[in-house]
């Protein structure tokens, strides 16, 4: 029998069908396949593309960034750690308070976070310059027009002729500016270590010995190479008070606050300021001071001293907010331990924005020194605006 005329072989035999049915199906499922492969790819490489566009958007931000900060940044850096300032030298620093890098003047203006720093502890600090007028400027001084009289005035009618009235008075003060420095010293090796953060360390050392130099400054400066402060100007009792002096009222008691009635001075002080000056008036007294103060009570029975009702709120004295200064006298005889006042018209500090920093490595070997200098001035502007309180008979 021949082959064809067996079923095996025969076509359109089920053998044969099936076969061709398999076959079929699998052509079919590999096209599947292929087409799903290819859409999974075009699909891969969209999001590849978007992904590469995100990262390709992002770029100039962070660039722009680094661009405007790490120049400066990495050149104060490395001339802090190594005495390095070419790169300094060569660079434009921006902003008005650090218009150049040169110095000619004796070091190197500092990095703007290291400044804005110093800046903002001496802003918050307790000393004088919390409470007073800040200006800043690019003289050696800073002049300040006081009118303290009145031009005058008076009322007229059509009919009459206009009298001629007072002609005001005015004052000059001239604030000098005075050279502040500090020379905080760190060890090679220290600065050596990449983990040291050198800009933090000198911001904080900085800051430290600026604060206490000028709080001190601003109480009791003479005026010689430094502010002159609000105690070192003449004293006159308040019933004399004229104008280039600083009026006080007497406690009664030499030394001490009257045994019978003691806030009775405290509240001769508040109105013997005018009535302009005193909604934005402080008290400013020592912590012994303090002490003392705020054990009084009126004749209710109700202590006349209130503490902060919220963190970073200052104490309130009859109402008024009261400002510790240490350099503020103890209580002693004749001591002018309290003031009380405007200071923000009363007591103006005056400063050139720049500061700058030099480095020595020669001076204090193996230490390093950094010579820091800033200009700045105070005095009273207003000699209205402030009042003492002596602890005295008259």
């Amino acid at each position: 029998m021949s082959k064809t005329e067996t079923g095996a072989g025969a076509a359109g035999t089920p053998a044969v069908e099936v076969t061709a049915a398999l076959r079929a199906f699998v052509n079919e499922f590999k096209g599947f396949q292929d087409n799903m492969h290819s859409k999974l790819k075009k699909q891969e490489e969209r999001l590849t593309m978007l992904d590469r566009k995100s990262l390709i958007t992002g770029r100039p931000a962070l660039s722009t960034a680094a661009e405007v900060e790490a120049p400066h940044q990495k050149a104060f850096a490395a001339y802090l750690r190594t005495g390095d300032d070419d790169a300094l030298r060569g660079l434009e620093l921006e902003g008005k308070a650090l218009s150049t890098a040169v110095n000619t003047d004796g070091g190197f203006l500092v990095d703007p976070q290291t400044s804005e720093a110093i800046k903002s502890v001496l802003k918050s600090t307790a000393s004088i310059r919390s409470i007073a007028q800040v200006v800043t400027v690019e003289a050696t001084s800073y002049d300040v027009l006081i009118d303290h009289t009145d031009i005058g005035s008076g009322w007229a009618n059509e009919a009459s002729n206009t009298v001629e009235t007072g002609t005001p008075s005015i004052d000059r003060v001239s604030i000098p500016l005075h050279e502040l420095s500090a020379m905080p010293k760190a060890s090679q090796r220290l600065l050596d270590d990449s983990a040291f953060d050198v800009e933090g360390w000198l911001a904080e050392r900085i800051s430290d010995k600026f604060l206490r130099a000028e709080a001190s400054a601003f109480v009791n400066g003479d005026g010689i190479d430094k502010p002159t402060g609000i105690l070192t100007h003449a004293q006159i009792a308040e019933a004399s008070w004229a104008w280039g002096n600083i009026g006080y009222i007497a406690t009664g008691t030499d030394g001490d606050f009257d045994a019978v009635n003691p806030s009775d001075a405290i509240l001769d002080l508040v109105y013997a300021l005018g009535a302009q000056y005193r909604a934005n008036a402080t008290f400013v007294m020592n912590s012994k001071t303090a002490g003392a103060v705020r054990k009084m009570k009126d004749a209710d029975g109700r202590f006349l001293w209130s503490d902060g009702l919220a963190a970073g709120e200052p104490a309130r004295l009859l109402g008024y907010p009261v400002l510790i200064a240490e350099d503020m006298p103890d209580i002693a005889s004749g001591a002018d331990a309290i003031a009380f006042g405007d200071f923000a018209a009363g007591y103006t500090v005056a400063e050139r924005p720049d500061l700058r920093v030099l480095r020595d490595p020669f001076s204090a070997k193996p230490h390093v020194l950094f010579y820091a200098t800033k200009r700045v001035g105070g005095d009273v502007s207003d000699f209205a605006a402030i009042k003492l309180l002596k602890f005295a008979v008259s």
